[in-house]
């Protein structure tokens, strides 16, 4: 019995989940993230020069990465227990059916 599909298929579904709930407010708060990190750096107010736009594109590429992961990593998670709360019982040999 392959033990892995039940989180596979919550992985899935999870990064299926976090593409149409989380993928927008992901971006949208990595690039904050990055435009506060922008702003540490070079001071405020920042100027759209090339370091502050690969600080910003980091920060949104980050938000989406870690967000998209941490989507996938419950739903592999909640793909385990549901795979083995709904998995087969199995009963312990007894001793009378070996004897």
């Amino acid at each position: 019995m392959n033990r892995k599909l039940p989180s596979l298929v919550g992985a899935g579904i999870g990064l299926t989940l976090f593409l149409a709930v989380a993928l927008l407010p992901a971006v949208l708060y990595g690039g904050y993230a990055g435009l506060l990190l922008a702003g540490g750096i070079v001071g405020t107010p920042v100027q759209p020069g090339l370091v502050v736009r690969a600080l910003v594109f980091f920060g949104m590429a980050l938000g989406v990465v870690g967000v998209g992961s941490l989507f996938a990593v419950l739903g592999a998670v909640v793909g385990a227990a549901v795979g083995a709360l709904a998995g087969p019982v199995r009963r312990p040999a007894s001793a009378e059916g070996r004897a």
